[in-house]
């Protein structure tokens, strides 16, 4: 079979008419089959981005493929257009603003006190009936559907090219998974096999039909009962001038290019034009002075109109002029035919013959509901033009008697992104809004979703990224998403600008949000005082005030400062229970203020970031302290926000990945190649949730290993645990030696639960190595130097073959080095030249 004979697309084949029609007598078994496994947005999103850049590029093999089904005058707007609509941008842009979010079909908790889930779910098969001659009107609906999470089967017109299955075939070759290739049905045949009709409609959840009455009233015998029919017709639209704007130059320009726009094809172009009055004469002036600006304008290109297109403007002309001699109308027309003005003395709503033919009506404001309500059904787009108080009120009064959209004349044609479409969102018609109610056992589960089944986005390629890599990226970021500025808090190097858009921002403070309620955190009952640094674009204060305002808990905005006597009244006095803060800075708070804050005792959790909290360290606050709940608030980094986070199951550096926004890869040390599971490598991130950039394969410096099996949480999202910092391994006197074996052994040898630092500097002849220890640890120097050497041979060889000074010196906690921005404690100082 030719491939010309293969003219039908079927979940990744293309096939002929024998075959599809076989197939559709089984369509609803393959329907089943394909919604048995739920589809990411991530998917759709990641293989539409790629078919844009396809069609961004005229010389790309898929754009020339597909300028082969369209006519070569219109190929490169039509790919234009496509490329567009199929951009990451402005599809996330659209999902937002109709469902809420880019992932809406996760089972999320709208009200973080409640253990009740919702999200938009799929309607299941969704039947797209196409119109004729509309060349990116079919596949741009099918998308719609898959955007929603529907199975799609879309009819085109046995007069169509093959662009809307070779489109859609491109875009499934782009998915990796295959899953849109398994919900993807692209039939093309005439009308009048109604037997096809039937049985692509029979099993659909959702019929969505494009086109006049008749087409609609064609495909709504074949819906069935309880099956949603999303009309897509035509509508009327109309312009609105009150009598200041009527007799603006700029306003008639204005709206003579509205009419002249598509040849009014469009159904926001403007059919009729009312005027604020009831006086007739006002009605016959302006229609001289709208032919003056019609005739102004440049003559139309396109093909001759049809018989039936001719015949229509000529029986409407003809019948205007005969009423004018009951002096009801009006009629001037161009001397070529090209354009018509038909002036009308009676305000009730007439369809236009298009072509640039516009009636012009008397409407008084108080009129507008009486006359136009009768006809909302049709009603689509008012161009307004008047004052400011005129726009404000007339807007009000033409949607209230029915129009769905209003804009100034001269943009009646022109759209924005996400902007509904005859008054309702789409995604929402192909989606249905569902909830799940969960009891107590689930007040630590965030979504749903991930105790079913694993997220799965696609695999990260392309080369490794370093900090510099991803400053570099900056510099190419769209100032449009460049809205919200965040530095590093410095503790590793120089401070790093990292840029977001509030859009993504909001994702990411959404996703630490779930993740908090995870680790522990109750939004109805927790008193929490928010402890982290802030000031100097640092992020983290700010970040966790946007968290907990997204879970509507219970907040003491107070941020670290250094009157620690002033911050512990302040807890006591507001009955805070809960504390935000950074291992450091909440270890000084505590022992500065352990009597005050002991004698209160209401402290019962601790949510801490940036840092980590020693296995000693947390024997101590629970002990003395009495908390009951100390876990890690998330892990994450300025440049890609929150990476993992700890469950109630987590303890020590354990996190479980936000698989929804982010995918892990653990990479060996020395070589760019993946180690052998729970082996510890490089953790590589790459952030699929960015909407201004593209943040791939990022090395960020934390090592880790992952972690096999599922949680006991009975999450399935991967975990992993951090293993320190590249930066922890130190290059002196010829050895290498780890910070994290100088705190373990603190802890283990010597039962040190304070903070500890590393000093390196040029001693002399020698390198020099002190590790600086809290005073207040109650740890005498010298028996921490024994123990250093005497438990790590390594060191102990470095000192004796006198190519290292090891010193230990006790201070007060506050004394200890310090990033600047972030009070995070410097692990290591290195000194040395």
């Amino acid at each position: 079979m030719t491939e010309t004979m293969n003219h039908h697309y079927w979940q990744g084949a293309f096939i002929g008419d024998d075959e599809a029609e076989r197939r559709l007598a089984t369509l609803p078994a393959a329907v089943e089959e394909a919604l048995a496994a739920p589809l990411d947005t991530e998917t759709v999103l990641a293989a539409c981005d790629r078919l844009a850049t396809a069609l961004s590029d005229p010389a790309h093999p898929v754009s020339v493929r597909l300028a082969g089904h369209l006519p070569d005058d219109e190929s490169g707007d039509v790919l234009a257009e496509l490329a567009a609509f199929l951009g990451r941008d402005a599809l996330t842009r659209k999902l937002r603003r109709e469902l809420g979010s880019t992932a809406p079909q996760r089972l999320g908790r709208p009200d973080a006190k409640e253990t009740v889930y919702e999200a938009w779910a799929p309607v299941g098969l969704v039947a797209h009936i196409a119109p004729g001659n509309a060349a990116t009107v079919a596949p741009l609906s099918l998308i719609e559907g898959l955007l929603a999470g529907n199975v799609n089967i879309l009819k085109t017109s046995s007069g169509d090219t093959l662009l809307a299955q070779h489109l859609l075939a491109e875009l499934a070759a782009l998915d990796p998974t295959g899953a849109l290739a398994d919900r993807v049905i692209v039939l093309r045949f005439s009308s009048s096999r109604q037997d096809w009709l039937r049985l692509m409609c029979a099993p659909a959840d959702a019929v969505a039909v494009w086109g006049g009455e008749a087409a609609v009233e064609g495909v709504a015998a074949h819906v069935p009962p309880g099956c949603r029919l999303v009309e897509w017709g035509h509508k009327i639209s109309f312009a609105y001038l009150t009598r200041d704007a009527w007799q603006d130059p700029d306003t008639l320009a204005a709206l003579a290019a509205d009419v002249c726009l598509f040849e009014q094809q469009a159904c926001s172009s403007p059919q009729v034009v009312y005027l604020d009055t009831e006086d007739a004469d006002d009605v016959f002036a302006f229609a001289d002075r709208l032919a003056e600006a019609l005739a102004a304008m440049p003559a139309p290109e396109g093909d001759a109109l049809d018989p039936a297109e001719e015949a229509e403007l000529t029986t409407t002309e003809l019948i205007a002029r005969l009423e004018e001699h009951l002096g009801l109308t009006r009629v001037l027309t161009a001397p070529d035919g090209t354009w018509r003005v038909l002036a009308d003395t009676r305000p009730v709503l007439t369809a236009s013959p298009l072509h640039r033919s516009v009636w012009i009506k008397p409407l008084p404001r108080k009129r507008i509901i009486p006359t136009l309500r009768p006809m909302r059904r049709y009603l689509q787009t008012a161009g307004i033009a008047g004052s400011r108080p005129d726009i404000a009120e007339l807007s009000g009064t033409v949607l209230a008697a029915g129009v769905t959209r209003v804009t100034p004349v001269g943009a009646m044609t022109a759209g924005y992104s996400g902007e509904p479409h005859d008054g309702v969102y789409a995604l929402q018609r192909y989606s249905r809004r569902v909830a799940v109610q969960a009891d107590e056992r689930f007040a630590t589960t965030a979504c749903l979703d991930d105790l079913a089944r694993p997220v799965v986005l696609p695999p990260p390629t392309g080369p490794l990224r370093d900090k510099a890599d991803v400053q570099e990226l900056n510099r190419d970021v769209d100032p449009r998403d460049a809205e919200l500025y965040f530095r590093s808090g410095g503790s590793t190097g120089t401070p790093a600008l990292s840029l977001f858009s509030y859009d993504d921002y909001d994702t990411q403070m959404h996703a630490a949000a779930r993740g908090l309620l995870a680790a522990g955190y109750d939004p109805a009952r927790d008193r929490t005082a928010n402890l982290f640094y802030c000031g100097g674009m640092y992020g983290s204060f700010i970040s966790f005030f946007s968290i907990l305002e997204r879970l509507g808990g219970v907040q003491l905005p107070m941020a670290a400062g250094t009157d620690h006597r002033a911050t512990a009244e302040t807890l006591i006095a507001h009955r805070a229970d809960t504390l935000f803060g950074m291992p450091s800075y909440l270890w000084q708070l505590l022992h500065e203020e352990a009597d005050l804050l002991r004698s209160y005792g209401g402290i019962r959790k601790i949510f801490y970031g940036g840092e980590h909290f020693t296995a000693e360290q947390r024997r101590t606050l629970t002990e003395t302290f009495g908390i009951e709940v100390i876990h890690s608030i998330t892990y994450g980094s300025t440049d890609l926000g929150p990476l993992g986070y700890q469950c109630t199951e987590s303890s020590g550096s354990v996190h479980h990945l936000h698989a929804d926004l982010h995918t892990l890869e653990v990479l060996d040390v020395d070589a760019d190649r993946p180690v052998e599971p729970g082996e510890t490598g490089r953790l590589v991130f790459t952030t699929h949730a960015r909407r201004g950039q593209s943040i791939g394969r990022y090395v960020i410096g934390d090592l880790g290993r992952t972690l096999p099996g599922r949680c006991p949480c009975g999450s399935h999202s991967p975990r992993f645990e951090l293993l320190g910092r590249l930066g922890d391994v130190m290059r002196v006197a010829t050895y290498f030696l780890n910070y994290r074996r100088f705190v373990a052994i603190a802890e283990e040898r010597l039962h040190y639960s304070g903070e500890l630092q590393i000093v390196l500097a040029n001693g002399g002849p020698r390198e020099a190595l002190t590790v600086r220890m809290e005073r207040a640890g109650d740890v005498p120097a010298d028996a921490a130097r024994e123990a250093f050497l005497a438990d790590y041979p390594e060191l102990r060889s470095a000192v004796d073959e006198r190519l290292l000074d090891l010193a230990v010196e006790t201070a007060d906690g506050a004394g200890l080095d310090r990033a600047a921005m972030s009070g995070k404690l410097r692990a290591v100082v290195d000194t040395r030249q």
